[in-house]
């Protein structure tokens, strides 16, 4: 299946902010179906092996082999010499405590340092924020390093966090009632920045959607108060407690019982089109149902409006969360891909996904013809 991703002028257009310089020449994405593949679920310490909830980054050491990081309520470790070859269950990783760091964490992505060092970030989900009785919870996100490829973990504490008087303790959402959380980091091509990708849940309707920040990556060793969101055109609102723009708003009021909404970005650098890539997930109502899955393109992240208008992916609607694309060759990962890649959801691949270059550089892809989705398992289909 191929769609050719282009700006759009249905209804969703008013509700996007997108106010760069416009895009030539859109790619085509191709989805191919693939062999099964499966992320490894995590064994916890009462024998039970969790699911995949949350985005689950990569990376390789030293000796070649692929290392995933998977997330339950806690954080678990595969390793393997491919994508296909991980092994099974994954295991717990060891994060040193925190005072102030209470309630489930998920590492959602990761950075390796030229000194070999590894980086994470996490999303925490604190308790009692509403009342004790009350399982409303706001996100917040924290940083760690490890020196043994993510085995243990010391825990650098809270770098990002919502405003004060942001929480809406009454709202209908099933979750959340506010917070900053599921999300993904990508350094830039000078290798000077990374940037966060957050989901933002504030009761301030203006700054719900999909937002960046971003920190030097010189300060990955103290990076408390050395995160910065994007507001107002500039990098100026702190980390802790700053407001935002956001890029992707709402449609609808993420405390309202219908609610419409992007969120859980996961953004990767494509090589074949020198361009970033944005995978989201839509949400249709307070329960979170997965309304489709939805992809975005920008050249420049310090551009935050410089993402293309999202475009629906040609998969089953009820697909589950977190889609991601994690690359083939040797050194891709989350992060970095090339044309070819595989595209998961909640941990689970079904599909390749390809991406052609529409600027002359190559011929575009044949045309192939519509059929039904193979019964048994969520396949994609023709739109």
């Amino acid at each position: 299946m191929i769609i050719r991703l282009a700006y759009v002028s249905f209804v969703s257009l008013v509700f996007l902010v997108v106010t760069g310089s416009v895009r030539s020449a859109e790619p085509l994405v191709e989805l191919r179906d693939a062999p099964f593949i499966s992320l490894s679920g995590g064994l916890d310490s009462t024998g039970r092996i969790h699911g995949i909830d949350s985005n689950s980054p990569a990376e390789w050491d030293s000796d070649g082999n692929l290392i995933i990081f998977t997330s339950s309520q806690q954080p678990f470790r595969s390793i393997g010499p491919n994508l296909f070859s991980l092994s099974w269950p994954a295991l717990p990783v060891y994060i040193a405590p925190r005072a102030d760091v209470r309630g489930g964490q998920w590492i959602e992505a990761t950075f390796r340092a030229d000194d070999d060092k590894l980086y994470a970030w996490y999303h925490n989900e604190p308790l009692g924020l509403c009342g004790n009785s009350s399982r409303l919870t706001a996100p917040r996100i924290g940083a760690l390093v490890s020196d043994d490829d993510g085995l243990t973990w010391q825990n650098l504490g809270i770098v990002l966090d919502a405003p004060a008087g942001s929480l809406n303790c009454s709202t209908a959402n099933f979750y959340f009632a506010g917070g900053n959380g599921d999300f993904s980091v990508v350094p830039d091509q000078n290798y000077e920045y990374l940037y966060f990708f957050i989901s933002t849940y504030y009761r301030q309707v203006s700054e719900q959607g999909v937002a960046v920040a971003r920190m030097k990556i010189e300060d990955l060793d103290n990076p408390i108060g050395k995160v910065w969101k994007w507001l107002d055109g500039g990098w100026d609102s702190p980390g802790l407690g700053g407001h935002v723009n956001v890029t992707f708003p709402s449609f609808i009021d993420w405390h309202r019982s219908n609610a419409n909404a992007y969120w859980g970005p996961s953004v990767h650098y494509n090589t074949h089109l020198e361009s970033y890539v944005m995978l989201l997930n839509r949400a249709s109502d307070r329960n979170w149902t997965q309304e489709g899955i939805y992809i975005s393109f920008n050249n420049n992240l310090d551009e935050p409006h410089g993402w293309s208008v999202p475009e629906r992916l040609p998969i089953f609607q009820n697909a589950s969360w977190y889609p991601q694309v994690i690359g083939l060759g040797s050194g891709e990962t989350d992060k970095i891909a090339s044309q070819t890649a595989r595209l998961f959801s909640s941990g689970l691949s079904y599909w390749e996904i390809v991406f052609h270059r529409t600027d002359n550089e190559e011929p575009p892809p044949p045309t192939v013809p519509p059929r039904q989705p193979p019964r048994g398992r969520l396949g994609p289909v023709i739109r």
